[in-house]
């Protein structure tokens, strides 16, 4: 259900990434908005979170420091989406079923953000990636970029 999933939300996903233009990467619409360049990156690396919650059983920020990876290129933003969905994508084996109710923990030291199951961290990537792929489509259309529909076309893939 999820590879399933996955595979069909990239295919809307890749097409969003692809009109990022390296040139509007510092582009941001509010000081706490994410500028362009870091909300596609945080896009292109979400797949890999589904690899990460299979694999591990937290993540602790206070033992490992976030840091985005370094993108200058839109053409690099798409490469990394690509490996990051392979990453995703390859974990999500039946032989893993039996570990998806397991505990998952985010945490900062001693603090707890969450504890959910292994599948409820799959699903909350999954809505991420809907997420944020809908926050850049509005920097997109702000920056006058043609967007691609998500279930149907979007009003630019459409004659009136």
């Amino acid at each position: 259900m999820y590879f399933k999933e996955l595979s069909a939300e990239s295919i809307t996903t890749r097409k969003m990434l692809e009109r990022v233009p390296t040139e509007l990467f510092g582009w941001q619409p509010h000081e706490k908005s994410m500028t362009v360049k870091r909300l596609a990156t945080h896009l292109a690396e979400l797949p890999g979170w589904i690899s990460m919650a299979i694999s591990t059983d937290e993540l602790d920020f206070s033992n490992n420091m976030y840091q985005p990876k370094e993108l200058n290129t839109s053409e690099e933003l798409l490469d990394y989406f690509e490996e990051s969905l392979v990453d995703g994508a390859s974990s999500l084996q039946e032989e893993y079923e039996l570990i998806l109710e397991k505990p998952w923990t985010m945490r900062n030291g001693e603090e707890i953000y969450s504890t959910r199951s292994k599948s409820e961290v799959i699903r909350m990537s999954l809505n991420q990636i809907v997420h944020h792929r809908a926050q850049l489509g509005v920097y997109l259309r702000l920056l006058n970029i043609p967007i691609p529909g998500s279930y149907g076309p979007s009003a630019d893939e459409m004659s009136f």
